[in-house]
């Protein structure tokens, strides 16, 4: 599932084509990429056609294009394999599920295809509310419950210490909560467990003040690093607006790299089955401590 570096990826390059842009004509090729919105799919075309787009802005895996009036958004989930291409008017994708053809007054006629392979991602109009912690943000109502990422500017580090020290859950299982903290998968939870020499099922509660900075620092170093390489493709379910890769693949430490040298101690990476997926560390530099 793509994770916040990819899904932001998708988010800054969508803003300058969507931002400014009045939305022509939809076309709702699968009902099934419309789970999230209430309501059939000839409401969702007749409130969305007509529409201006007034920006592309994003939590953890949430990605959301704000309307024009500031009370509703389109919703984008991607969910496993769900990718939004832009294109020329003249192109289309295999698997588009719905397809968006807007106007930009710099750009000129442009295609918004949502492709989406095993059908878990979607699109949906939902309205906009207040935040409870910044004055004047506005968020779509199905993404409130989504706790703030890493990277935003508003996330409050003393309250995710303080939430994570009356955590008896392992850590690993605390870092994928996307009510605690969010965009962090898999992925990134891995290599920034590696970076942190903190074995995946140490208890939450149990981390110094101390480790648990560091492995928030550890968190952001690698979502970052991420980031600037355009996020991890291991397949080409995962693509930026434009249908390129990501190469932050070549960079990963610990996820899949299971039977080959840790690179800081030598010794062997493992996997272990985790939350109907896996874990990898090494057991030399990531030792369970005792509580």
């Amino acid at each position: 599932m793509p994770e916040l570096p990819e899904v932001e990826v998708v988010r800054a390059g969508l803003e300058p084509a969507v931002t400014g842009a009045v939305v022509a004509s939809v076309t709702v090729f699968d009902e099934r990429s419309l789970r999230r919105h209430t309501g059939p799919s000839e409401d969702f075309v007749e409130r969305l056609e007509g529409s201006e787009f007034t920006g592309a802005s994003r939590r953890g895996k949430f990605l959301w294009l704000p309307l024009a009036g500031g009370t509703e958004a389109l919703v984008v989930h991607l969910g496993m394999s769900g990718q939004v291409l832009l294109r020329d008017r003249q192109s289309d994708d295999r698997l588009t599920r719905i397809r968006l053809d807007v106007r930009h007054p710099v750009h000129g006629d442009l295609r918004l295809n949502f492709v989406d392979q095993r059908i878990f991602g979607s699109m949906a109009i939902n309205e906009l509310e207040d935040t409870a912690d910044v004055a004047g943000q506005r968020i779509p109502r199905q993404v409130a419950h989504i706790a703030r990422d890493p990277l935003d500017p508003h996330f409050n580090d003393a309250q995710f210490f303080a939430q994570l020290s009356r955590r008896n859950t392992g850590i690993k299982r605390a870092l994928l909560d996307q009510g605690l903290i969010s965009g962090i998968g898999n992925i990134y939870a891995d290599e920034a467990l590696w970076a942190s020499r903190i074995h995946y099922d140490q208890s939450a509660a149990s981390l110094s003040r101390a480790r648990a900075r560091t492995l928030l620092a550890e968190v952001r170093l690698v979502l970052g690093k991420a980031l600037a390489e355009g996020g991890t493709s291991f397949d080409a379910q995962y693509v930026n607006v434009n249908g390129a890769s990501g190469y932050f693949s070549h960079s990963l430490n610990a996820y899949g790299r299971q039977g080959r040298e840790c690179p800081r101690c030598g010794r062997p990476i493992v996997r272990e089955s985790f939350m109907n997926r896996g874990s990898h560390f090494c057991a030399f530099c990531q030792r369970l401590r005792s509580a």
